[in-house]
């Protein structure tokens, strides 16, 4: 143990000097560091005000000052730390939704898969694949798994002729998400071009969490989940890309 563990602020009868608390705080300099409410609490009650000389100590200020520089730098080291576990989040439910996907044993499975355990495995609360309508009909199989038929253009109105559409604080359409409308406070939405000869297709995600999707975030992710439904869809109606 060294001599500096050895220093406390109490007197040997108990009593509080201000001589041992001088001298705890010389041996421990770290102590007001971890303790910026005291160091804060201390300055407040000392009063600026013009020494005799006419001139003002602006001290508090400065530490004031530095303080909230320290608290604004601490924050966003949190703010780095949290959006990089939300990121490898977000990638391991993507890889993972991916291998399901890879995994499907029929074209029926598939669809399946994208209607009704995608959103759970990507933890949002609604996902749908639209087709553009080429004049055929969807039986109800299909609809019940997902697939929504939307009319010829519909795709480019919704998504502006983007490839990647990501929206916060969204009002969900009846026309992309059904029945699942009313949960949908954010989305995002991402054209799939599977062959030429295809009709166009989008995969919708719509979740209650207004912040899960916005316009600010990285689209790499989900767009690439996209071109990977994409050509899982393609290997399963055999056609040319």
């Amino acid at each position: 143990m060294g001599q500096e563990d050895k220093v406390h602020p109490v007197a040997d009868d108990g009593s509080l000097t201000e001589d041992k608390v001088a001298d705890y705080l010389v041996a421990h300099p770290d102590f007001l560091r971890g303790r910026p409410d005291v160091l804060a609490h201390m300055i407040k009650a000392q009063e600026v005000r013009p020494r005799p000389d006419g001139i003002i100590d602006l001290q508090s200020f400065m530490v004031d000052r530095l303080r909230n520089e320290v608290g604004r730098l601490k924050q966003g080291q949190k703010d780095i730390v949290s959006t990089a576990r939300a990121n490898e989040s977000s990638l391991q439910r993507v890889q993972t939704a991916i291998l399901f996907l890879l995994d499907a044993a029929s074209f029926e499975e598939l669809i399946q898969i994208i209607g009704n355990d995608l959103a759970v495995l990507l933890d949002v609360d609604v996902a749908c694949l639209l087709v553009e309508s080429d004049g055929s009909e969807l039986g109800p199989a299909a609809v019940a798994n997902g697939v929504r038929l939307v009319d010829a253009g519909f795709l480019d109105h919704l998504t502006d002729g983007r490839d990647v559409v990501l929206e916060t604080k969204a009002t969900g359409d009846d026309s992309v998400f059904g029945s699942g409308a009313g949960l949908v406070a954010s989305q995002a939405l991402v054209r799939l071009t599977i062959s030429p000869e295809s009709p166009p297709c989008l995969l919708a995600l719509g979740s209650r969490d207004a912040d899960m999707f916005h316009p600010g975030m990285r689209a790499d992710l989900i767009g690439f989940l996209g071109r990977v439904t994409e050509r899982i869809i393609r290997s399963w109606l055999h056609v040319g890309r």
